[in-house]
Parts: structure tokens; C-alpha cells; sequence
């Protein structure tokens, strides 16, 4: 019988940072960055230095997991910053698999949410040993006596055990750089919050066989090295130029060699002739690497077992854009080059699933939530591609037998005098009332149970009705039994039904009919939606028509034409408000919404096979 021997390493720490979104996970990162004098002071440094990516810059929040290290006290601490929505879950997941022990931050004045629970039962599913951080102590709201209670009920809630529920706190603010173990010893700098992480956190475990073995958990890519794996070697030791053997995940053996390998150090990624157990480790030279495979000894091939990623709840049609404006804005517009994309997409977003569709030009594209999508199609926009997406559906499961819908916890925060909104909706949409709680900010948080397929248009119409005040977090929760289906609020669209440039004579006529999208000048087509009618129904106008002149009346006779402002319609807003029969029209310049048959004609025999 083997008996497996593993050991630990004394000089090395390989910590995650996990923590609702907006809780301060990313400003903490930089600020011990920063003490640790990791950054290159000659240098430009900015805030949020680990948000890289300029839509999680735009957003506030983290999207890729990203790693960076420090030195501290002859110790290398990797840091994993991760992201703090359900959406990205499936970062979360896999990127958990390389830590040791997790900072989990708790906003001193909100205490745990949605996001806090999910992270950190992912966490404590893998057994590691959780540091609790209570940031934005200087909040002048911030009650920490209820939130540590909170925190502690949490904990028991997610099932921890002995150990786990032993839980060290540090109290920090992260945009001061300050930290102590107790408010009362809050120190200048974030130095006992670093002597906490090298006390509590268990060096790196490895195993202390020979063999390397190396789980690969995150891809990156350099145009000079191509693609690499990135993941904890687990076992054995890493040369560079060794000869090794990936092993896929259905068991299938390709020989392959190392061909560089890169470690963290700061933000940067540093080339080594050789890596050690424990360490994070970027492995160039196999082309053909995906995440979830194995690399490890080319005589004696050893495969750790792959990861299980969340499955996909929510799914769009991604299509070729075929509107008559189609191949003006963007660079990429081909059914090839989308489906190479989208194929591209699914090797790094583990929690992606594309499937073709009985047309060449369309593919079913299955993510985590509306949010995870929404970025994907952004990315894609930003990249120069031209497409357009269906209304988002929710992905139906059998369990046991039985047709099963994914339900989520839904947090509502809003000012009081709109609580009779938020109860309407609600019973509306099915919604099972939790919990309400009065916050420090003076508004009031509700907490529902809600069917994921009952909170699609939920934020647009919730932001209307309450002013733009209220503030949504919603995270997937559990599979039950399909409930019986709430049919959906109509909305009536105004469609343009010719082609041009709008006018302000036309568009000062229609806005009693509705609340408009485009403004004066905008050039339409025939089937595109300009807004929304005031009724339940379509209505197709004219938004080109220009004023009758005469040599009766000058046309600066007549009074000055005032336009309302025409409500913006981000990629967001637009996914939630189309109907089963639009379209949102995506290109690097534009957001548009159509309806999916253009011809008027093709429209009326839609809706007669509908009804």
C-alpha cells in the first residue's frame, strides 16, 4: 500500500482574496503592493492596479482572476485577486484550487452579501482556512458588533467546521493602509495584517513524491510564447526544456515539453530554469493545453482529477449581424469569425458553453447569468465585432425526473417610500419575501427567493420606477421544481418603418406616443426600434418625416422645437428590455435594437403563429 507524504513550505503562501463586489478587495491588493515597495516606484501608479481590463475599470469590478506576489520577511506571499460576482463564478472556482488560505473582506458597515456567501462556501468546500478582514472601518456607519455577528453566523451556516469557525479578524481600511488586530491597536500600515496572513495560513502543501504533477486552473497567452498553463504544481519539480505529458481530461496522453516557465513576482510574470512544488507556475510549450488537464512526468504519467465548473443557467442566440447597416461599423462580421470567437472564448471562461444551431450564422451561447454574457458581448464589441442576441432564457434541468429552474437570492436596497414598488413587483414576479432590514444609509434591505427566469427586465423596470435609487445583487441559490410561468409584462415598441435620418419635426410628433432611444439626426431603418410606445402594443411610425414648407409661412415662423432627452439604452438595459421578438443589434460604434423580422409583413405572420 503507498502512503502518500506530503510536507509543507515554510517560505511560501498562496493566498486568495475573495469578498462581494465593491467591499474594497482590489483597493486592499493595491495597497499592499504598495507597502511592500512590489511596485516599481520609477513607475506611473494608479488606483486598482489589478483591475487591467477596461471594462472592469468602467464597471468597479473584477472579472479574471489575476495573481501577483510580495516579499515579505524572507516569505513569498502569491495573492489571487478574484472576482466578487456569481456571474464569474467559475473563476472563482478554479482559481480557489491554487490557494492555501483566503482573506475574506467584510465591509465593516454592510456586513456579509450574496456574493460573500457564495465565495466562501466555495472556500470552505475546499477546506481552507479563512482570515476574516473587516474593511472600511472608518466608515462613520460602520457596526462592527453586528457585522461580526453576522459574519459568525455565516460561517456556521456553510456547514464550517471546528477549525474553520476559529476564525482569526483583522480590521483594516484599505484606503488609508491601515490594519490592527483589534480596533484598539490599529497600526499606520498594513503590516499585522501581513504577520496574520504568515501566522494562520498554512505554507504551500505539497506532495514529496518525484513526480511533478500540475493541475492547470487559468490560460494566458504572449505573443512571443503563445499559450500557457497556468496552475500550483502539486508535486515533483518543473525544468525548463523537461520533457513531460499532458494529459487531457477524458485520460488521452500527448507528449509534450517545457519550453519556459514563468513565475509571479510583483505584477510581473518572470522567466526561471526551474520551479519547486507549491509554487504558482506559468507552463509555455503545449499548444494544445486547456484547463482541467494535467502536466506531469513523461515516464510515469499521473492524472489529478479535473475540476467541476457550476453549470451554465442562462442562454442567448449570438448571430451575424443582418441588418441593413451591417459590415458599416464593424471589422469582424462572418459567421466563421464569430464561431472561431466564441470557440475561442470557451478554452479561458470555463463556465461558457456554445453550441451550434440548425443555421450556420447563429450559436447558442450558455453562461452563468445575464452580467457574464453581457461582458462577453462587450469584450467582443470593443474587439471590432459585429453581431446581434436574442433575449436571455433560462436553461431547464432534470433532477430525479423532474423539470427543475434555477432560483436565486435576490437583495433589494432602496429608500423607503419606494417599499410599496419593490412588494408589487415582487408578488408580481413570484417572489418569496425573506427578510427586510432597515440599513445605516437609511434605506431599507429586502431580501428574496426568485427564479432567475422571474428577474430577467428587473433591474431596468425597478430603475424606472424608483428614480435610478435602488440597487440590486442577485446570486444563484439552488434548482427547484419549475414553478407555473408569470407572463411577462408586454411592452410596445415604436418601429421605424422607412429608411434615413431622423428629424426633430418628426421626433417633436412622436413623443406623446412614447419615450424615445435615438435623438435627432440618427440614421434608422425599416423594423428598427427607436422607443418605447406609451401602449402594450407595437406602432410603426415615421421618424424621418420633415416639415411642409410654404410661401405662406417661413419656417422660422413657427415656435422652436424642444426634444425630451432619449433615454440611453446600454447593452444592459437593451438585453433586458427586448421581447422574444427583437433583437439587440451589437456593433463597435452602436447599440440598436430591431425587431427579428424586419419586413412588416413577416412581423404580422410571427405574431399570428405566436398567438
Amino acid at each position: 500500500m503507498n502512503i502518500t507524504k506530503t510536507a509543507t513550505r515554510a517560505d511560501l503562501r498562496n493566498v486568495a482574496i475573495i469578498a462581494h463586489v465593491d467591499h474594497g478587495k482590489t483597493t486592499l491588493v493595491d495597497a499592499i503592493l504598495q507597502q511592500t515597495k512590489t511596485l516599481n516606484e520609477r513607475k506611473e501608479t494608479q488606483d486598482r492596479i489589478m483591475d487591467s481590463m477596461d471594462l472592469e475599470r468602467e464597471r468597479g469590478i473584477t472579472i479574471k482572476a489575476k495573481n501577483a506576489s510580495i516579499r515579505y520577511k524572507d516569505t513569498k506571499i502569491n495573492i489571487i485577486d478574484t472576482p466578487g460576482h456569481a456571474d464569474f463564478g467559475g473563476e472563482v472556482e478554479r482559481t480557489l484550487r491554487m490557494a492555501d488560505g483566503v482573506l475574506l473582506l467584510v465591509d465593516a458597515a454592510e456586513g456579509p452579501q450574496p456574493q460573500t456567501k457564495y465565495v466562501l462556501s466555495k472556500a470552505l468546500e475546499l477546506g481552507l482556512k479563512a482570515i476574516v478582514v473587516y474593511n472600511k472601518i472608518d466608515r462613520p456607519e460602520a457596526q462592527l458588533d453586528v457585522v461580526e455577528e453576522k459574519t459568525f453566523e455565516l460561517f456556521l451556516e456553510l456547514n464550517a467546521n471546528e477549525e474553520q469557525l476559529e476564525f482569526p479578524s483583522v480590521y483594516t481600511s484599505a484606503v488609508k493602509g491601515i490594519a490592527g488586530r483589534s480596533l484598539d491597536q490599529i497600526e499606520e500600515n498594513l503590516l499585522p495584517l501581513l504577520d496574520t496572513i504568515l501566522e494562520e495560513v498554512p505554507g504551500a502543501e505539497i506532495r514529496t513524491e518525484e513526480i511533478p504533477q500540475l493541475l492547470v486552473l487559468a490560460l494566458e497567452h504572449t505573443p512571443y510564447l503563445g499559450k500557457m498553463g497556468v496552475g500550483k504544481l502539486e508535486a515533483g519539480s518543473l525544468k525548463k526544456g523537461q520533457k513531460v505529458m499532458q494529459i487531457q481530461r477524458d485520460g488521452t496522453q500527448i507528449p509534450a515539453s517545457v519550453t519556459e516557465l514563468l513565475v509571479y513576482q510583483g505584477l510581473e510574470r518572470t522567466p526561471v530554469e526551474s520551479v519547486e512544488a507549491g509554487e504558482i507556475v506559468a507552463v509555455a510549450g503545449i499548444e494544445t493545453i486547456s484547463i482541467g488537464e494535467t502536466i506531469t512526468d513523461a515516464e510515469n504519467p499521473k492524472q489529478l482529477e479535473p475540476i467541476i465548473i457550476d453549470e451554465p443557467t442562462v442562454q442567448m442566440t449570438f448571430g451575424v449581424n443582418t441588418s441593413p447597416f451591417s459590415g458599416n461599423e464593424g471589422e469582424f462580421c462572418t459567421s466563421r469569425l464569430l464561431r472561431d470567437r466564441l470557440l475561442k472564448e470557451t478554452e479561458t471562461n470555463v463556465s461558457l458553453r456554445v453550441t451550434p444551431t440548425d443555421a450556420t450564422d447563429r450559436f447558442l451561447v450558455a453562461g452563468r447569468g445575464e452580467l457574464h454574457l453581457g461582458v462577453l458581448i462587450e469584450t467582443m464589441r470593443r474587439e471590432g465585432f459585429e453581431l446581434q442576441v436574442s433575449q436571455p432564457e433560462v436553461l431547464l434541468k432534470e433532477i430525479d425526473g423532474v423539470q427543475s429552474e434555477p432560483m436565486e437570492v435576490l437583495i433589494i436596497e432602496v429608500p423607503q417610500s419606494y417599499s410599496g414598488v419593490i412588494m408589487e413587483e415582487m408578488g408580481e414576479r413570484r417572489g418569496q419575501w425573506q427578510d427586510m432590514t432597515p440599513t445605516s444609509e437609511g434605506t431599507l434591505r429586502y431580501t428574496f427567493h426568485v427564479t432567475t427566469r422571474n428577474l430577467i427586465g428587473l433591474k431596468s423596470y425597478l430603475l424606472t420606477r424608483t428614480n435610478g435609487t435602488v440597487i440590486m445583487h442577485h446570486r444563484f441559490d439552488s434548482y427547484q421544481p419549475v414553478q407555473k410561468a408569470r407572463k411577462r409584462r408586454p411592452h410596445g415598441s415604436l418601429i421605424s418603418m422607412v429608411d434615413g435620418a431622423s428629424t426633430g419635426y418628426s421626433l417633436y410628433n412622436l413623443q406623446d406616443r412614447g419615450i424615445m432611444f435615438i435623438g435627432s439626426g440618427v440614421n434608422v431603418y425599416n423594423g428598427m426600434v427607436i422607443g418605447r410606445h406609451i401602449r402594450n402594443q407595437d406602432l410603426e411610425v415615421n421618424p424621418t418625416k420633415g416639415k411642409q414648407l410654404s410661401n405662406v409661412r417661413a419656417s422660422g415662423s413657427d415656435e422652436n422645437i424642444i426634444l425630451a432627452p432619449p433615454q440611453e439604452m446600454p447593452l444592459d438595459l437593451a438585453l433586458e428590455y427586448i421581447g422574444p421578438d427583437e433583437l439587440v443589434e451589437i456593433t463597435p460604434k452602436n447599440i440598436r435594437i430591431r425587431k427579428l423580422h424586419l419586413n412588416p409583413h413577416e412581423r404580422k405572420r410571427y405574431l399570428k403563429k405566436e398567438d
